[in-house]
């Protein structure tokens, strides 16, 4: 369970992250929530597609790690096997929060992030200040919430002409397992193909084009996410 507090200069003057223990965070999810400045970063490595939140039935967009429930296929002897690292993964233990309809920085006071002993990454300096390592924390958390609004404009804009559509895998794993993956969306290639000059260019002018395209090639990832889980079975 997360404890949310607020961060002040005073109260956590002392307190240090130990990055090493960053990665294992995400060590049993199956998906990660992921932003449009990401794709491009993303595409290298993962499955980019849509789920709904459970709670608001919204569409989310996220990279696909695993294919059952708390498995990460990128998360290896003990490290995170990939190039690049979800932003929702890298900015832990800090998360954004809202006080009295101000914008502020928290931290998840019970993460095994926040370092136990002498060792880590100090979160300010001894005049109050933020430390470079905060910083570029604080650069993470404003490029996810920038990024959390434009991703929900581009969700919209791709509902609003019918571009988003239900997949489903139907897959047949190493051990001859049969698994049906559902809950999972992605761009309507069909649709797309009949948009007319109009609809296109709306796409155009907003640089929706690019991650519309980006998304669609990430999903020839799912075939290494395939392998990665073979390679699994074939240690087991």
């Amino acid at each position: 369970m997360l404890h949310f507090v607020a961060l002040n200069d005073a109260l956590h003057k002392d307190l240090k992250i130990n990055t090493a223990l960053i990665e294992a965070q995400g060590a049993y999810e199956r998906m990660v929530p992921v932003v449009l400045s990401e794709y491009l970063k993303l595409i290298v490595s993962y499955p980019i597609v849509f789920t709904k939140n459970a709670e608001t039935g919204k569409f989310i967009s996220v990279a696909l790690l695993g294919f059952d429930e708390r498995e990460n296929l990128f998360w290896s002897d003990s490290k995170w096997d990939s190039i690049y690292l979800p932003l929702n993964i890298s900015r832990q233990p800090f998360y954004v929060g809202d006080e009295a309809g101000e914008t502020i920085i928290c931290i998840d006071s019970k993460s095994p992030c926040i370092a136990r002993d002498s060792e880590g990454e100090p979160l300010f300096e001894p005049d109050g200040g933020d430390t470079p390592y905060l910083q570029r924390m604080k650069s993470q958390l404003s490029q996810l919430l920038k990024g959390e609004q434009e991703t929900r404009v581009f969700i919209n804009a791709l509902l609003e002409l019918n571009l988003i559509m239900p997949m489903t895998l139907d897959i047949s794993f190493a051990n001859q397992q049969p698994q049906r993956v559902q809950g999972l969306y992605t761009i309507n290639e069909e649709r797309l193909a009949q948009l007319d000059a109009e609809q296109l260019l709306r796409l155009k002018e907003k640089n929706y084009l690019q991650p519309i395209y980006t998304m669609m090639g990430s999903l020839g990832q799912i075939y290494a996410l395939i392998q990665k889980k073979n390679e699994r079975l074939g240690d087991a």
